[in-house]
């Protein structure tokens, strides 16, 4: 088992065209700032999206928390805890 409680990297998500930060806790289960956001989001954010996604020439909507960018992140972060197990063994 990994011995931190949470990490976190901020990125810039291109489906929503904005920073988010993308954590990951100590059972691997995930979290996004972006989604919390985004996802479902109010008349306001909506129009902050159609709005950027017009002045991009493409729709911007979250992909939710199973999204690659989250996805990749956790793999990553279990590569190198499965790394680091192999190493002390």
């Amino acid at each position: 088992m990994t011995d931190w409680q949470v990490t976190a990297a901020t990125i810039f998500c291109d489906a929503v065209a904005d920073e988010v930060t993308v954590l990951v806790y100590r059972d691997f289960s995930v979290g996004c700032t972006g989604y919390q956001q985004y996802y479902e989001p109010d008349r306001e954010t909506l129009k902050s999206l159609e709005k950027r996604g017009k002045k991009l020439k493409r729709p911007l909507k979250c992909q939710g928390l199973e999204c690659y960018r989250v996805a990749n992140y956790r793999e990553k972060l279990r590569a190198e805890e499965a790394g680091e197990n192999r190493k002390v063994d």
